[in-house]
Order: structure tokens, then sequence, then C-alpha cells
């Protein structure tokens, strides 16, 4: 499939895990992507990896600390510049840590703010003008099933992850006549780097996330599984799909 074919395409998280996944599923269907990432290194893998794909004329990269507005109106608006325009923004950027809620500081609360919300206002700022010029832009935003769902000792993952849906509703509404389609997906039971190690508590009640199993019973997904739902959501394909929520766990909450 070439559903991307002479489409302009931002990925943020790009140097690893779904991010980096994404930056490959939509390259490998035509897409003239932009890499950002805050690491230097995570990026030159990504790109490593689509040299041996034979796609890397149709990346380039760029070194962005989302949660800073200047490293963004820099990074991120040199970038669309660079592109002519941008047809698609996926804010796959974020981070997660864990600890019990009344020994959370401020400094960690405002730490997940700023990337994880903030961060996914800012670079969707940034990128709207253009988006809005190609009368048909996507914004792919990310949630968590953590967002509707229990997940303790990540009180302020799941603030942000509720937060950036109900970002998406809301500039779903507002710039729907305009074409632009704003969607979020909410991946759960994904094995990336993310979840590999989310920093529990070393008292954490392990009794909680027994449950947190897919119902298919293959075990958690890769990175891969989001991609390939996030590249139905941004093509012609997810025409119709906007204001809303996919979520992505295997039937962990089902």
């Amino acid at each position: 499939m070439k559903r991307f074919e002479g489409r302009r395409v931002l990925i943020t998280g790009a140097g690893s895990g779904i991010g980096q996944a994404t930056v490959h599923r939509i390259l490998a269907e035509g897409g003239i992507v932009v890499a950002v990432d805050v690491s230097e290194a995570g990026l030159a893998a990504t790109h490593q990896r689509a040299e041996a794909d034979g796609t890397a004329d149709q990346l380039s990269t760029v070194v962005v600390d989302i949660s800073d507005e200047a490293s963004v109106r820099a990074g991120v608006g040199g970038a669309i510049t660079g592109l002519g325009g941008l047809d698609v923004l996926v804010n796959a950027a974020g981070i997660l840590r864990s600890a019990h809620t009344e020994q959370t500081t401020l400094e960690f609360w405002n730490r997940m703010l700023a990337v994880n919300l903030t961060g996914t206002f800012l670079v969707t700022r940034e990128a709207l003008p253009a988006l809005l010029a190609t009368g048909r832009g996507v914004v792919v935003n990310f949630s968590s099933t953590s967002a509707s769902f229990a997940h303790p000792y990540m009180a302020a993952y799941a603030a942000t992850k509720g937060g950036i849906q109900s970002f998406t509703h809301a500039i779903a509404a507002e710039y729907a006549k305009q074409g632009l389609r704003a969607v979020s997906v909410a991946p759960g039971s994904i094995a990336s780097g993310m979840t590999a190690d989310p920093g529990l508590p070393a008292d954490a009640d392990m009794s909680w996330f027994v449950k947190l199993q897919p119902a298919l019973g293959q075990g958690f997904a890769g990175p891969e599984t989001v991609a390939g739902v996030i590249a139905m959501l941004a093509s012609d394909d997810g025409a119709f799909v906007t204001g809303t929520e996919i979520r992505i766990d295997g039937g962990t909450h089902a």
C-alpha cells in the first residue's frame, strides 16, 4: 500500500518505541517524514533502519525538546517550512513514570505535564496553520488506557493522558469545518521501551498488574501493532473518523 504517497508527515517521539515504528510504517507507505525526538542517538537509530529499508531519502530528523516552547518553534516550525507544508501530525512523544500519589513531588507532576500534555499542545499549535492550509489535515495524539481505567501509581501520567484525550476532542470540534481530523489512540498492553520499566515503587502491589493481560491470549503486542492503526487513521481510510479514541489493548479492558 502507498496510502501516504506525496504526503508530508511529522512524528514526535520518533527515536524509539511506537513513534519509531510509526516512522517506518509511514515511510513504507510512501510518506515524506520528519522524525522528531529529544534523543539524537534515538533519531540516528531511526535513520539507520530507514537506510536498511531503502527509505532514507524520504526521511529527515530534527532534535527537539517538545516541553520547551522555543525548541518547538525552531525545530518543528523549521521542519514544516522545509517540507513546504504538513499533512499529518503524530504526537507520539511522552514519558511514563510511577509513584505513590502521596509521595509525588510538584517537580515530578510538572515534568509529566510539561512533556506529555504541554508538549502535545505546543507541537500541535505550531503545526495547525500548515495542517489547516491543506483542507484535510490530520492530528493523531497519544492517550492511554490509563486515562479511562485504573492503573495504580500512575495518577500523574493518567492525568496527562486524560488531558490529551479532552484536548483532542476540543480541536476536532473546533476545526472540523476546516477539514481537520483529530483522533487519539489509547494503547495498552504494548511492549515498548516506555512500558519495559515504568519505575513502579518498590512496595507496589503487583496483584493489580496481573489483571493487565490481553484477552486475546497472545501476550503483549509490539509497537508495530499501534503503528498500523495510526497509519489507517491518518490515511484516507480513516476519513470519517474524528473526535474519538481508538483503544489498542487486545481486550485487556474489555
